[in-house]
């Protein structure tokens, strides 16, 4: 995953990720908007993976939907995640009162 995009998934940022699912002769979509709870890249426990200890690197996004459900996707090459709106920045909070 690109620098650019990585920087859209701060915790608090609303975004919108669209997965998909090739297969033979159709692709199946998937789509799930919430703000952003955690990125990270975390090791599988695949046996085939071959690489250093053999595990795999997957990126990982945590995301409170907007009904409160948690969920964890799997980033790929078929990830698309759009931000639709930005994390406030550290020093700006919502229920700071501005001037």
């Amino acid at each position: 995953m690109e620098s650019d995009a990585k920087e859209q998934l701060k915790p608090g940022a609303k975004v919108r990720v669209t997965q998909q699912i090739p297969a033979r002769d159709h692709t199946i979509t998937t789509d799930v908007s919430g703000t952003v709870v955690r990125f990270e890249q975390k090791p599988t426990g695949s046996w085939y993976a071959h690489s250093k200890g053999d595990k795999l690197w997957l990126d990982r996004l945590t995301l409170r939907k907007e009904d409160g459900e948690i969920t964890t996707l799997s980033l790929d090459d078929y990830t698309v995640v759009n931000a639709q709106e930005p994390a406030a920045p550290a020093d700006e909070s919502p229920s700071a009162p501005k001037d």
